[in-house]
């Protein structure tokens, strides 16, 4: 989609560069004159935003791991030290604390768009599921580093989580075993725990590099969702993409420093300000804020599916969740990609997004009264709106009629 490369060396290190390794040719490629679809909405600028947030993850946590002790005697002491001793050591602390949280909202953002926009559908089928695990390792990385201030709220959930693999017949007690390093969560854990806390956004980056490849090949999805028929329909990514992202990068930070200066623990529990102790249970464990839904679908299987008890089926549901996403290409059989023509999808596409933002609040909930009912009534539809309604609606809905190329959709909004 690239097509053929503009870039021509000028000074004398450019062309030395360029017979033996042409990385300037590259990244002109990739970041100058790479085709961009000139009807982009400030919404595509969230890859770019998410790129950010994974550099400020990477250095904040290479400068606190310089800090950090993994050891469970030691290491919400070593928190406080941070905090109170390490020159700027609460801002490091606050910044990698609410980047998490900064990097699942523009994920989440960014998951939705492809969602409604049908960035999954062909020939991006790959990039999709290269997103999906992307989403994957985040969420592992998000739990580990959780688990990290060793307070209460961090060790029974890490408890919790963990006692899930138990409900896999066989194989489940050796997976949780190996996981803990032992028979209940202690010093092991916690080693481990930072160990792959600090390995895995190293991966997250590399996947990323196959994702933005994968991107490159394939070429930008657009609102319209249909293909660049020539090169009107285009602009050079820079100045027109890399203005645009920079200008939301920065409105984007502006939203993370009024957390990062004002609400620094807005996001957290007050709990994990109390030192991990095994032998008081918190009156309420719930994991983070943006693994509410899944912990609401957890919540939701109260019964037994023939031989799979409740336990096994909240697991199951849980996991299953996350993993009927990475077959979103091949379930959606419609052949257009926009949601923006598809009436039905769309009303289908807001009543998921109310479901899982309702999920999350029940998440937050105690599981009783109605609160388990509606968590199963979500459950659902969350299911079905992958399994049941995108495959039904290619064959059923009747969708609006296409603009013909991007160029004239464009000038065609410029007469209004």
């Amino acid at each position: 989609m690239s097509g053929h490369s503009t870039y021509e060396p000028k000074s004398g290190i450019e062309k030395w560069l360029e017979k033996r390794l042409p990385i300037v040719r590259l990244l002109h490629d990739a970041g100058v004159s790479y085709p961009t679809p000139r009807n982009l909405n400030p919404l595509w600028t969230f890859g770019g935003i998410l790129a950010m947030m994974l550099v400020i993850q990477i250095v904040s946590g290479i400068v606190l791991a310089m800090h950090y002790a993994s050891n469970s005697a030691l290491a919400f002491d070593s928190v406080e030290g941070i905090m109170r001793d390490v020159n700027w050591g609460w801002l490091i602390r606050y910044i990698h604390a609410n980047g998490a949280s900064m990097f699942f909202i523009a994920v989440y953002i960014h998951i939705l768009r492809g969602l409604y926009y049908g960035s999954y559908k062909e020939p991006r089928e790959l990039l999709w599921v290269l997103g999906v695990i992307i989403y994957l390792l985040m969420m592992a990385a998000g739990f580990m580093g959780y688990v990290l201030p060793w307070g209460q709220m961090s060790f029974w959930g890490a408890t919790v989580i963990t006692n899930f693999f138990t409900a896999i017949p066989v194989i489940g007690q050796p997976i949780q075993t190996l996981l803990i390093g032992g028979f209940a969560v202690d010093n092991a854990t916690l080693n481990r725990f930072f160990s792959l806390h600090y390995l895995v956004p190293f991966i997250i980056a590399g996947v990323v590099v196959l994702h933005i490849w994968a991107l490159h090949v394939v070429g930008q999805n657009n609102p319209l969702g249909i293909d660049v028929k020539s090169e009107k329909d285009t602009v050079p990514f820079t100045p027109y993409a890399t203005s645009k992202d920079g200008l939301f990068m920065v409105l984007f930070l502006v939203f993370y420093a009024w957390f990062v200066f004002y609400q620094p623990n807005y996001l957290g529990h007050p709990d994990n300000y109390t030192p991990a102790n095994p032998l008081v249970t918190p009156a309420h464990i719930v994991p983070e804020w943006y693994y509410l839904p899944f912990y609401a679908i957890l919540r939701a299987i109260t019964f037994n599916i023939g031989p799979i008890d409740s336990k096994l089926g909240g697991v199951l549901a849980m996991f299953g969740s996350i993993a009927v996403t990475a077959f979103l290409p091949w379930l959606d059989t419609s052949k257009v990609r926009s949601g923006r023509f598809r009436p039905l999808f769309r009303i289908a596409f807001w009543l998921f997004v109310a479901a899982v933002l309702f999920l999350g609040y029940l998440g937050s909930q105690p599981a009783d009264g109605n609160a388990v009912l509606y968590a199963q009534v979500c459950t659902a539809y969350y299911f079905a709106f992958f399994l049941i309604i995108l495959p039904v609606l290619g064959f059923i809905e009747k969708p609006k009629a296409l603009p013909n190329s991007i160029i004239e959709d464009v000038l065609a909004k410029s007469k209004h």
